[in-house]
């Protein structure tokens, strides 16, 4: 079985601090649903390089053991409610995409 990952880029943030409410929601989301969170910059440190059309705004990455339990978690009700606290203004770039292995 292929791992999952949910990859999310948000190309404009104005205000990171908006973010909490959805922030908590989707991180209880993502661990009922079994998923690791493997990087989330520049909210937990790290470094960023950024090339051709890239930005660098914040860029988070989770794992789960299959791509059907990442798309399960994102149909889940918790993140459901998590993507209603997404506040108005933040323009994102969400992917669910196979691992190849």
């Amino acid at each position: 079985m292929t791992k999952g990952y949910w990859v999310s880029v948000y190309p404009a943030t104005t205000d990171p601090e908006a973010l909490t409410a959805y922030d908590e929601l989707a991180g209880l989301a993502v661990q009922a649903g079994g998923g690791r969170v493997l990087s989330l910059i520049p909210t937990r440190g790290g470094r960023l390089v950024a090339h051709e059309a890239g930005t660098t705004q914040r860029v988070v990455l989770i794992e789960f053991d299959s791509f059907e339990q990442a798309v399960a978690a994102y149909e889940s009700e918790i993140y459901q409610q998590a993507l209603v606290a997404l506040p108005d203004g933040f323009e994102r770039d969400f992917r669910i995409i196979e691992g190849i292995d």
